[in-house]
């Protein structure tokens, strides 16, 4: 039994995140797939006939092995609060039985360029030493479950978060791109972005720093470092929100930018 019900969440649309998790302790990795993947084992280089992706499991059985450690430097990188391990669990596809692929003496495993064993994933499996190159493609769908907040009830766009209006369940981190906030500390007091429902698990794409002053507001402007500090006031050329970059225009007209510290105060870094 796990210690938290798990919740399906709605897909929202997709944002910049911020998070950085502790270092994954991976544990129990699960690798649950439908029909084993029809496909040939690697053939000796005198092997002279191809075969069909229908006659041995082979590929599939190198693609399970590649998996485990590819999987912990994927996912290394998000935990659950506390520094949690998250719980992997990975569907592995098959390949399509229509393929016929040339007998092949050396299949090399791989992950794609650019791409992260995190959702809808695929892992490469190519001949490296065979008459005829090829490179195929084995679906597999990653799938990342640990404690996450779940809102309770509605909250519309633009309203702050509060502590009461969310709850914990357990969740598919990997259901979405956008980062999980773990902490409390990272979404009570933050505006919801949009429209939110019940049943969603709070992510980075969600929320919005309040505004703390408005475009065209007097700011005070410093700057401080090694034995000095400096503080003159300027109009903000748009809204201010804590913690995000703000343009200040000082007098004179030179503009500056820096980040925004409170309801009054824009920083700038030597």
């Amino acid at each position: 039994m796990h210690p938290y019900p798990r919740q399906t969440e709605r897909t929202a649309p997709p944002q910049a995140w911020a998070l950085a998790g502790l270092p994954l302790l991976l544990a129990g990795l699960v690798l649950a797939g439908g029909a084993p993947a029809q496909t040939p084992s690697p053939a000796s280089p005198s092997t002279s006939t191809s075969s069909s992706a229908g006659e041995s499991p082979g590929l599939e059985q190198m693609a399970r092995d590649f998996l485990q450690p590819s999987l912990a430097s994927s996912i290394g990188a998000s935990s659950a609060e506390g520094g949690a391990p998250l719980r992997p669990e990975v569907i592995v596809g098959t390949l399509d039985r229509r393929l016929r692929l040339a007998p092949c003496a050396r299949v090399e495993p791989h992950l794609p360029a650019g791409s992260r064993l995190w959702g809808r994933s695929r892992i490469g499996l190519r001949c490296v030493d065979g008459p005829t190159r090829w490179n195929v493609y084995l679906p597999v769908t990653v799938k990342a479950w640990g404690p996450a907040w779940v809102l309770r009830r509605p909250v519309s766009a633009g309203t702050a978060l509060t502590q009461e209006d969310a709850e914990q369940a357990e969740i598919d981190w990997a259901e979405q791109a956008s980062q999980v906030l773990a902490s409390p500390a990272l979404w009570v007091g933050q505006q919801a972005a949009y429209n939110l429902l019940p049943g969603q698990a709070l992510r980075q794409h969600m929320v919005n720093a309040p505004t703390v002053f408005p475009a065209g507001a007097q700011v005070r402007v410093t700057q401080s470092g090694s034995g000095f500090q400096v503080e003159v006031s300027g109009q903000a050329l748009g809204a201010g929100q804590i913690g995000q970059s703000a343009r200040v225009r000082l007098p004179g007209g030179r503009i500056v930018t820096g980040l925004v510290r409170d309801g009054q105060t824009v920083e700038l870094a030597l």
